[in-house]
């Protein structure tokens, strides 16, 4: 069972393809896993071993029968609760949803079961995906398997801390402004983020429909590759995804030998010479940059204009759309609803029982700035420096085939520690914001850790549909991490 834990997503569906194990005997490891660990660390609001149990072994039977032979089949996946899931539970981490069960599955769970992949449950996170620590969920904060004094990072807390705690071969997440990629970089696993449009958006709970991307958190670069061939077919009920060709999977394309040599890799000095960052963390992403260095490629410093204004500008307009996307939980036609003599006092009382305090905080701050006599001065505003730092991006991409830098500027803090300061909570999300407000694709891969022992992550960031140029110097990152880790 515990040699089983140690396998790769893809590493395991070999091992069931080749018959050396079967998808019944992952999931019961997976769910003897949980049991060990789940009380210490909370990763999930809502769990079906019975169920699982039953898909895994009707999963088995087409594997035998040759139905299945994919890279994902028979793998146990959580999803994060942000993603409706038919039959199962999905409450965003708040009380408002609390009893919602959805009739339908969102398109990505969809394409994963279809891949044979099978659900274990939901995930915890941070209550409608608003926060960096998952310490906002209604159901209680989820803890760093690294650490449990510590952090898992937010919004895919749950997700992420799953995958590191050997609670489930892989996750999804959503990423708004990080909440895949930092994560990720704090628990220790693989967070990628596609292009905006390359996954269907259909099922997920909006917090902010231009900034929301559903992507995957694994153990290795290689599963994340899979997993987004499996969940990145075109779905017309999504009015926001662009039908991509593509000539070779992205599994194929990872595996590919061609490695980084030659490829042009960009340094902004603001992320690694700036104020905030944590001197561990510069040091282990600039080892990086070295063995991506020596492995071929080129790596320079080089200015990134208004990357200052990334965060004002990302918490306008994501406040602005949350306000507007949240206004549907009313208590009118599902979720909680307070008691209540007449309709409007309902409408509130269900409102301020049902959300959080920082639901409210953004719902507060959104609602001010789409309002009369401030939309110009603060939301318009906030729209033109993000067309403004989209065009610093195409510049930089006119040079380099991808972008490197720190995922995060600090190892995960101390629980309790960002709560009690939410600027500083927003400010620990400087280096993956950016990427949101311009819809562009990046990856967080471990690259070392603190004196701790707590993790750091290496991002890369790549232009629009350039995920394939993203993949490969993620996978060589990945190996040469590696490499010299075997060495010390």
């Amino acid at each position: 069972m515990t040699e089983l834990l140690s396998l790769s997503a893809v590493e395991l569906a070999t091992a069931i393809k080749e018959g050396r194990t079967t998808a019944v005997e992952a999931m019961e490891a997976v769910f003897e896993q949980i049991k060990k660990t789940e009380n210490a660390l909370h990763c999930y609001v809502t769990l079906d071993k019975e169920k699982a149990l039953e898909k895994a072994g009707a999963v088995q039977k087409k594997i035998e029968g040759g139905e299945l032979d994919g890279p994902l089949a028979g793998v146990p996946m959580a999803v994060k609760d942000n993603l409706c899931t038919e039959g199962m539970r999905t409450t965003c981490a708040s009380k408002i949803l609390d009893n919602f069960i959805p009739a339908y599955s969102a398109e990505a769970v969809l394409q994963l079961e279809k891949a044979g992949a099978v659900l274990i449950g939901k995930t915890n996170m941070d209550e409608f995906a608003m926060g960096s620590t998952t310490e906002t969920s209604a159901y209680g904060v989820t803890r760093n398997p690294h650490n449990p004094a510590h952090v898992p990072g937010g919004s895919s807390g749950g997700s992420a801390a799953a995958v590191s705690a050997g609670e489930c071969f892989f996750a999804l997440g959503s990423d708004t402004g990080g909440s895949i990629r930092q994560p990720a970089s704090y628990c220790g696993v693989v967070g990628l983020k596609p292009t905006y449009g390359t996954v269907s958006r259909f099922g997920l709970v909006a917090y902010g429909s231009s900034l929301d991307q559903i992507g995957p958190l694994g153990r290795t670069v290689e599963d994340c590759a899979v997993i987004l061939d499996a969940i990145s077919g075109y779905d017309e009920k999504d009015s926001t995804q662009i039908k991509r060709e593509e000539g070779l999977s992205w599994e194929e394309d990872v595996l590919r030998k061609e490695g980084v040599k030659g490829m042009r890799l960009g340094v902004p000095r603001a992320y690694i010479r700036g104020e905030g960052l944590d001197a561990n963390v510069r040091d282990a992403v600039l080892r990086a940059a070295e063995l991506l260095r020596a492995a071929g490629a080129v790596v320079e410093e080089f200015d990134l204009g208004l990357v200052e204004y990334a965060i004002p500008a990302y918490y306008t307009i994501a406040s602005a759309e949350a306000s507007s996307n949240l206004e549907r939980f009313d208590g009118v036609k599902y979720g909680f609803r307070a008691e209540a003599e007449e309709l409007h006092q309902m409408y509130k009382k269900t409102r301020s029982q049902g959300f959080g305090p920082e639901v409210k905080r953004r719902i507060m701050l959104g609602s001010y700035v789409l309002s009369s006599g401030y939309y110009d001065a603060y939301y318009l505003k906030a729209l033109r420096v993000k067309a403004m730092i989209k065009q610093e991006f195409d510049k930089a991409f006119g040079e380099y085939d991808c972008i490197l830098g720190p995922t995060a500027p600090t190892t995960a803090p101390r629980l309790g520690e960002s709560l009690a300061d939410p600027l500083k909570m927003y400010l620990g999300d400087i280096y993956t914001i950016s990427v949101n407000l311009v819809g562009l694709p990046a990856i967080s891969v471990p690259c070392g850790a603190d004196e701790e022992g707590l993790p750091i992550g290496l991002q890369l960031i790549g232009d629009c549909f350039q995920e394939r140029k993203l993949l490969r110097a993620a996978y060589v990152a990945e190996q040469e991490v590696k490499k010299c880790r075997k060495k010390i």
